[in-house]
């Protein structure tokens, strides 16, 4: 640990807008005065495991090592019943869990930690790993930038630890050991994952100066945090007894089905998709971490492939110089150079060189470096089709969005029609901005962002294109 958590702020909050959007909001009940005492509902900080068959299916494997209580709280019901009452909703999850649902069971069991709380992207992210909420937690595991920080995520331009799975993983479950350790309680833990750990303490200090009980259930902490550990404890129980609810879980396979490997070095991803044979849409929906075409400079240089691929990219990797690696080179900027002299010279275009460089105006020192694209490299061709390719999923009464050909987008527009995009999974500003070719910038004012504001799912953006029925070539 870099600094003790609790020489933060008291009110600073660990984590929190955690994404409960998919259930409805329950009203908090009051806590009982004759609450049960915290002691009494104490969970161990590992439970002994039975001795466990193998089963073929991860959702089995869980079930087999449950063993935290279900109390019989009003709220942890009425979870349990919106669980049964909607069964799509879980169906929705296990789907899409299934690439790292069994890597992220390998290693609760592997630190002994409840096995329930391999539950907790259910109720942080309905485990998407693009998730955002309002608070601009990010993530399965939902981390808000200084948590990450704190607990070793890099975040920049060209990276995001804490979209990427394996590595959020590790850094939750180091975020969840550490507040178990400060408490000795699970439920305070997670309490504390998601409201804060000064905002536990305060409402501990305040039910002990007041002579009432400090049992969680007791306590008063904000409406989310009272709602946010009993949907945890619901969607254990209904887990573990799906069959008897009615709940249909998508059988996942009780073996890995992603291998986490170390390339080394920078690489960009349309090659490494190249070289494990997998589409490259496929690559970055299991590396949601990577933020570009590349994996960053400095890295990490991890990347999630498919277990069925894994020996194979690993042997056309072995096999592929270092140099072949990245499909585009770094241009030094010279005395007298402007941008759009070096577009031209370089038979590119000034977005793209300011996309790739992450350059908002035309100001451009000389003696730095700037990323250039290879003009006639395919596979860069195919990095930018694939970020656009769910941005140009339009219906009907929108831009017409199809592919002309292998390396081709039309998008036609009329001039100053208001154009409405519904926000797609993998959406980004970026990838939006390039389908209907207006800036990022416009996209922001058009639709009264700031530039912290985050895309979700279903959000809809406006448009005011100026231009009329115009081809655009990737």
């Amino acid at each position: 640990m870099k600094t003790s958590l609790f020489l933060l702020t008291t009110g600073f909050m660990l984590l929190s807008g955690c994404q409960t959007t998919a259930v409805n909001d329950v009203k908090a009940h009051k806590p009982a005065k004759n609450a049960q005492n915290a002691t009494q509902y104490k969970i161990p900080k590992s439970i002994v495991r039975r001795e466990y068959k193998e089963s073929g299916d991860v959702w089995e494997r869980i079930r087999f090592s449950m063993d935290m209580p279900i109390p019989d709280q009003h709220l942890v019901n009425r979870y349990r019943q919106w669980y049964i009452d909607n069964p799509k909703h879980l169906e929705q999850i296990s789907q899409r869990a299934r690439p790292f649902l069994y890597l992220i069971v390998q290693e609760f069991e592997h630190r002994d930690l409840p096995i329930e709380l391999a539950l907790l992207p259910i109720v942080e992210s309905s485990f998407n790993p693009l998730a955002y909420s309002s608070a601009n937690a990010s993530g399965l595991w939902q981390f808000t930038s200084p948590m990450a920080s704190h607990f070793g995520l890099d975040m920049n331009w060209w990276y995001d630890g804490r979209k990427d799975v394996p590595a959020a993983t590790s850094a939750a479950l180091d975020m969840l050991e550490y507040l178990y350790k400060k408490t000795d309680n699970w439920l305070y833990a997670l309490a504390a994952y998601n409201a804060g750990e000064g905002r536990l303490r305060e409402a501990i200090r305040y039910n002990e100066e007041k002579g009432l009980g400090t049992d969680f259930w007791s306590l008063p902490l904000p409406t989310e945090t009272k709602q946010y550990v009993p949907q945890l404890l619901a969607i254990a129980d209904v887990v573990k007894n799906a069959e008897s609810y009615g709940i249909t879980l998508h059988s996942i396979p009780n073996k890995p089905l992603v291998e986490v490997i170390d390339v080394g070095s920078q690489i960009d991803l349309a090659v490494a998709a190249k070289l494990a044979k997998i589409p490259v849409k496929r690559l970055q929906k299991l590396n949601p971490g990577f933020n570009r075409w590349a994996t960053s400079p400095q890295g990490p240089h991890q990347l999630v492939v498919p277990v069925s691929k894994a020996h194979k990219f690993k042997q056309a990797l072995a096999a592929t110089d270092i140099n072949e690696r990245l499909k585009w080179y770094k241009y030094l900027i010279q005395n007298g150079d402007n941008i759009t002299v070096i577009a031209q010279r370089h038979q590119t275009s000034v977005e793209k060189i300011k996309a790739m460089n992450d350059i908002q105006g035309d100001k451009i020192i000389a003696g730095d470096i700037l990323y250039m694209p290879h003009t006639a490299s395919q596979v860069i061709l195919d990095v930018e089709r694939a970020a656009t390719q769910s941005a140009a999923k339009q219906t009907a009464n929108k831009p017409s969005v199809s592919k002309v050909n292998s390396k081709a987008i039309a998008v036609t527009t009329n001039t100053g029609a208001k154009v409405a995009h519904t926000v797609q999974y993998g959406d980004t500003l970026w990838s939006i901005a390039r389908v209907y070719k207006v800036s990022v910038e416009q996209i922001i004012s058009w639709n009264n962002m700031s530039d912290r504001d985050k895309l979700s799912v279903g959000k809809t953006l406006r448009f005011y294109p100026q231009s009329n029925n115009k081809q655009r070539q990737l």
